[in-house]
């Protein structure tokens, strides 16, 4: 079990200005910023991040809406980090969020749904080396 985890404050809540609400819970929760940047996807990168949703109906969509505008990528570090943070981000459906979840408070829909957040160990580690150089993490 790893202590760190990947997110990205996705599109839709960097344009509804909810990111340093958003950051403010990461580090109100407990979790140590071990990497943080403001970057924008190309469709390319997008593409190659969500590479395993591929075959998926929602691949073209995806990839459209995370390449639509600026996003925050961090690696988050903390006892249990993905499981304790999938917790804090709530379901992938903001409708389907318990209370008081990130999703639940600042997500728009099933598609906008404010951040990322890896659902493994081994993902976490992949997806924070998409964003972050050994030399970019503290």
């Amino acid at each position: 079990m790893s202590n760190r985890t990947f997110t990205m404050i996705k599109p839709d809540a960097m344009r509804n200005g909810h990111a340093g609400a958003i950051i403010d819970r990461f580090i109100k929760e407990g979790f140590r910023i071990v990497a943080l940047k403001q970057t924008k996807l190309s469709t390319e990168k997008a593409g190659e991040f969500y590479a395993v949703h591929k075959e998926r109906p929602f691949y073209g969509e995806l990839v459209e809406f995370m390449s639509s505008g600026v996003i925050i990528a961090a690696i988050l570090e903390k006892e249990n980090a993905v499981a304790a943070f999938r917790e804090l981000i709530g379901a992938t459906n903001p409708a389907q969020a318990a209370e008081g979840t990130i999703r639940k408070m600042y997500a728009t829909s099933l598609g906008e749904n404010a951040v990322h957040g890896s659902d493994s160990d081994e993902n976490a580690k992949i997806e924070g080396d998409f964003f972050f150089s050994g030399l970019e993490q503290f």
